[in-house]
Order: structure tokens, then C-alpha cells, then sequence
């Protein structure tokens, strides 16, 4: 049987040097999106990369995480508004509790968006099932205050 997971989770992107971020899993989205700005591609060789910035606490722009990666495609989206945007698409290992595995994500600005990231269905697909009446089933939440005293003791 396959774990349940909530609407809302808590993941990390190793690879990208982001150790927190609240995603919205999102099964009516089929490809995942993380909140990017500042995107420049470069090309290294045979291959295109691109440099971005994240912010991955969802209501503050203070932290800045800077993220390089290999291109794995370019894709025209069309958001939940209905607006088609072209982005680029990236492969990035995604940890959830003790399970990690590599998905697609598309970078795009999501300031104005609830969650800095998307977990979307061919991401979970095969992994979890979403029970849509839960949160932070297996990425538990961090209190403000823990969070506060953790950064003093450490």
C-alpha cells in the first residue's frame, strides 16, 4: 500500500541547497514548479544551464538560496489562469521523510502565489496517495518559536 501524504508537505531539495520548503502537492498540476527568479541561461559545453534565485520561505523575501542547474527541456505551461508561459524544465532529487527521488520541476516566479513550490502528479505519481484532508503527514511542521531557539542553540 502506498504512504498517504497531505495536501501540504514539507521537502528538501539537496541538490539545489535547499534543506526546507512547503509545497503545495497538487494533482489537478502535472508538472511540478519551484519559484525561481533572476533565471540566466548559459551554455557549458554541449549543454544548457540555468542559474536562479529561490526564496524558499514562503512569506519572506530575506533568504536567498542560488541554485545552477542542467537544463532538461523547455516547455510552454499554461497556468491555472489559463496564461501560457514557455519555462525551462529541470531534473532535481526531491526528499520527502525518508524517501528521495528525481522529478521534473519548470521554473517560474510564484510571488504571488500561496507555496513557493508545486508538487505535482507525475511527481507523486507511483510514490503516495494524497489524502486532501491532511497536512504535514510526513514533512512535519517546524513552529516559529522552535525554529527561533534551534538557530540559538546551534
Amino acid at each position: 500500500m502506498k504512504e498517504a501524504i497531505g495536501w501540504r508537505e514539507w521537502v528538501s531539495l539537496p541538490t539545489l541547497g535547499i534543506e526546507r520548503i512547503k509545497v503545495k502537492v497538487d494533482t489537478g498540476a502535472r508538472t511540478s514548479a519551484i519559484h525561481a527568479f533572476e533565471v540566466v541561461a548559459e551554455q557549458r559545453g554541449n549543454e544548457l544551464w540555468v542559474g536562479f534565485g529561490v526564496h524558499p520561505d514562503q512569506r519572506s523575501q530575506e533568504q536567498i538560496v542560488w541554485c545552477t542547474a542542467p537544463v532538461v527541456d523547455q516547455r510552454v505551461v499554461r497556468d491555472s489562469g489559463g496564461h501560457e508561459e514557455e519555462r525551462y524544465v529541470i531534473e532535481v532529487p526531491v526528499r520527502l521523510g525518508e524517501r528521495e527521488w528525481p522529478i521534473e520541476a519548470t521554473l517560474t516566479s510564484r510571488d504571488n502565489m500561496g507555496f513557493r513550490m508545486l508538487l505535482g502528479r507525475t511527481a507523486i505519481r507511483g510514490n503516495f496517495i494524497v489524502d486532501p484532508g491532511r497536512s504535514y503527514v510526513i514533512g512535519k511542521r517546524i513552529k516559529k518559536k522552535a525554529r527561533a531557539s534551534d538557530q540559538q542553540d546551534g
